[in-house]
């Protein structure tokens, strides 16, 4: 991986170390799946290609159940007890992806067709429907004293997460201007939820599993939080200027959907020439050729949208780690946590 200035970024070392602890759990969970969303998932995850051979394809890089492993570790207890929570949270990611794809329109994800123009509509919302029950059963069954309030955990983030994402499908129709625009604060009170409320929740689960002081799972899930939103800023940036043969997706592509994401917003609010020349681009409800794309991005960066979006991710990870440094957690864990968030602000930028 590059960052934006070109320099090699390492892929934190504790990502593959959590990968090889969850990994053969999350294979046993999709194993139990019926053959066909089991077949879409493992196509989801990069297992494999559409006809279930064995592929090499790049699947995500693991945030969610490494947060899950390194939040059990930051407690005190051992890793292992993590892996239904992140067996669990890489479930959900999973499902959410699938859906989101269909509502989008995306047909593509990791470099390769997303699950819903390989499969089908239908087969798509099955398999999520799928994953989201698999979550809960792994979740569930890892029982203990403390199974339940996990399982509660879990549902409320599912919760927030779809109700940031029906704001998100709201916002495509508001207008781009005048009272009912959307502005700053409502994106980011989106963001919070569709992204933020999933990364909370991993990084608290296994630590409510292990029954962690609540001190510890707040400033976790705060933690988490604040890793959401700067993981949901760095995607708008990647949707906007990421490189086609590290995103798997084209270039300007949210701009070409005419998706109301920070960058745009922000050069909005900082320029009002910039928002008369991007409602005019964008706002026509019109197809947006690669044309219009590329005059729109470089309005955007102009105004300061671009830098805006960045500073934003800078932000909160720099929040992040006050969160977990303010409290009493195991020095390792912390550190890999804190690599971790710093990773997120050049991931294929």
């Amino acid at each position: 991986m590059t960052s934006q200035t070109g320099l090699q970024v390492p892929v934190p070392p504790a990502l593959d170390r959590c990968r090889i602890l969850v990994e053969p759990a999350l294979t046993t969970a999709v194993r139990s799946l019926h053959p066909l969303p089991r077949l879409m998932t493992s196509f989801s995850l990069g297992w494999c290609d559409a006809d279930g051979r064995p592929t090499s394809a790049p699947g995500g890089k693991g945030i969610r159940q490494a947060l899950a492993v390194l939040g059990t570790e930051a407690v005190g207890a051992p890793g292992d007890l993590a892996v239904p929570a992140a067996v669990a949270v890489e479930l959900v990611h999973t499902f959410s992806l699938v859906h989101d794809d269909i509502m989008d329109g995306d047909e593509r994800r990791r470099h390769q067709e997303s699950a819903w123009k390989a499969f089908g509509t239908g087969p798509a919302v099955l398999t999520g429907d799928a994953l989201f029950a698999l979550a809960v059963r792994t979740l569930a069954g890892a029982g203990g004293d403390h199974g339940g309030t996990a399982v509660r955990h879990l549902a409320e983030a599912m919760g927030e997460l779809v109700h940031g994402q029906a704001d998100d499908l709201v916002f495509e129709s508001r207008p781009w201007v005048g009272t009912d625009a959307v502005g700053i604060p409502e994106y980011q009170a989106m963001a919070a939820r569709k992204t933020g409320a999933l990364l909370g929740c991993s990084a608290v689960l296994g630590p409510v599993l292990a029954g962690a002081p609540a001190l510890l799972v707040s400033a976790l899930s705060e933690a988490g939080r604040q890793l959401g939103l700067a993981f949901q800023a760095v995607d708008d940036l990647l949707g906007i200027w990421g490189d086609p043969a590290t995103t798997g997706k084209p270039v300007h592509s949210d701009l070409r959907r005419r998706k109301k994401t920070l960058p745009v917003l922000a050069a909005m609010a900082l320029d009002p020439v910039a928002a008369r020349h991007l409602v005019g681009l964008l706002g026509s409800g019109m197809p947006v050729d690669a044309d219009d794309a590329y005059r729109a991005a470089a309005i955007v960066e102009e105004a300061g949208g671009r830098e805006f979006a960045l500073e934003d991710a800078r932000r909160h990870v720099a929040s992040a780690r006050e969160c977990l440094r303010a409290v009493p957690l195991a020095e390792r864990a912390t550190d890999e946590l804190v690599e971790i968030a710093e990773y997120l602000l050049d991931r294929r930028l």
